[in-house]
């Protein structure tokens, strides 16, 4: 403090006594010291800035080399930018100079990955197009042989103008939990099977050990009632019912598919089973608007799940109305089929579609299962809603025909 004040004194006596060249020549002096000064904290507060954005960048470097996911960047052309350690390796490119290739040109420095890098400008496209953030699950084979899967998020990037600035691209290598998910539907699908099996052997068994014990009739004795051969052909009629409903479930079938009004079906089925209805003490009841209710699929085919809703009505009751409406919601049609049975219990209702389940003594369980897989071929579905003591309706729905399919 003493030295400045000796140097601020020595100036005042020159500013007002001394030559003027000598009082220019301080001041410069005494400024350009300041000026030093002044930048020489400038500098060194620089330079702390600049060696903390080394450390950071460092730490970023090292936080992304790290990573074990794809992590890349390229530009609005497509050309790779920077790619972590872990995607270097994935696509064999630690020997590549990558930066500024696009994939096709990668595709030829590195042949084995031609096909996924190809892929990727497909793929970088769909992103562009979509102007936000997109996912998509990747694979492809790796030169061992192994297949990788990878769950891809890609994040275009913008300029103020709307053009193409850049794209962001991380890979999650999820191939353990595909094989994970694979083994789990191997073993729910056998455990199906299994069920299936079970079911099937049980149902064809019972009249397979009718037919037995008839046979062995016939064999002892030559003269047989013929109500015998009734029922053995009864029971073959069984078994036959049985595999055609199985195959129906099994593979896809022939189907006519044509535009048909459905007050037609509903009138026909009102037919049918009306006659069989009145001998429980049952009326069919048919609410069908006047204007058409096109539907587009296999007449036949819709009758055969009407049918067996109705039927399964008429089952579950000993006398009452059975009610069906027919209406228009939005693009699809719904029809309702309501009684006045007993209703389901939840635990029960909750199981009903599953192969083999009945609620009837002699059902064999596959109707509903038959009726679902019909709907779902015809882009329909069928919702269930049934109250203890009250009843319960069954709601199909299925597309309404425009015109156009």
């Amino acid at each position: 403090m003493t030295g400045l004040l000796f140097i601020l004194q020595v100036f005042t006596v020159l500013l007002f006594e001394g030559p003027w060249d000598i009082v220019i020549s301080l001041i410069i002096m005494v400024g350009g010291g300041f000026f030093l000064l002044n930048m020489k904290k400038k500098s060194a507060a620089l330079f702390t800035e600049y060696l903390e954005l080394i450390e950071e960048k460092n730490q970023l470097s090292t936080l992304l080399h790290s990573l074990p996911d794809f992590v890349c960047f390229k530009d609005g052309e497509g050309r790779w930018l920077k790619v972590n350690q872990f995607g270097r390796q994935l696509y064999n490119l630690e020997d590549i100079d990558y930066i500024g290739k696009t994939d096709r040109e990668l595709g030829e420095l590195v042949p084995f990955f031609r096909d996924a890098f190809n892929y990727c400008v497909d793929s970088d496209e769909e992103s562009w197009q979509a102007g936000d953030v997109t996912r998509c699950e990747e694979g492809f084979y790796l030169p061992n042989g192994e297949f990788k899967t990878f769950d891809v998020i890609k994040v275009p990037l913008f300029y103020e103008d709307g053009s193409r600035k850049g794209l962001v691209i991380i890979g999650r290598d999820i191939s353990q939990q595909k094989m994970a998910e694979e083994m789990l539907l191997r073993k729910e699908k056998l455990s199906v099977v299994g069920e299936l099996a079970a079911g099937i052997a049980h149902e064809i068994r019972n009249p397979l050990t009718s037919i037995k014990g008839f046979i062995q009739l016939l064999e002892e004795n030559e003269h047989v009632s013929e109500s015998y051969l009734s029922v053995m052909s009864s029971e073959m009629d069984r078994i036959n019912q049985i595999v055609g409903e199985l195959l129906i479930l099994s593979k896809p079938q022939m189907r006519e598919f044509t535009p048909f009004d459905l007050r037609e079906v509903l009138e026909y089925i009102t037919k049918v089973m009306g006659h069989e209805a009145l001998l429980k003490g049952i009326t069919i009841h048919e609410n069908s608007p006047d204007t058409p209710m096109k539907v587009y699929g296999d007449k036949n085919q819709i009758i055969q799940v009407l049918i067996n809703i109705v039927k399964n009505a008429i089952d579950s009751m000993d006398e009452g109305d059975i009610t069906m409406d027919c209406k228009i919601e939005d693009k699809h049609i719904k029809i309702s089929v309501a009684d006045q049975g007993t209703g389901i219990p939840p635990e029960r209702l909750k199981r009903l579609g599953e192969p083999f389940f009945t609620l009837k003594e002699k059902g064999m369980g596959l109707g509903l299962t038959v009726s679902q897989k019909i709907l779902e071929d015809h882009k329909g579905c069928l919702h269930i809603e049934s109250e203890l003591g009250k009843g319960t309706t069954v709601d199909v729905l299925l597309p309404r025909y425009t015109g156009e399919e």
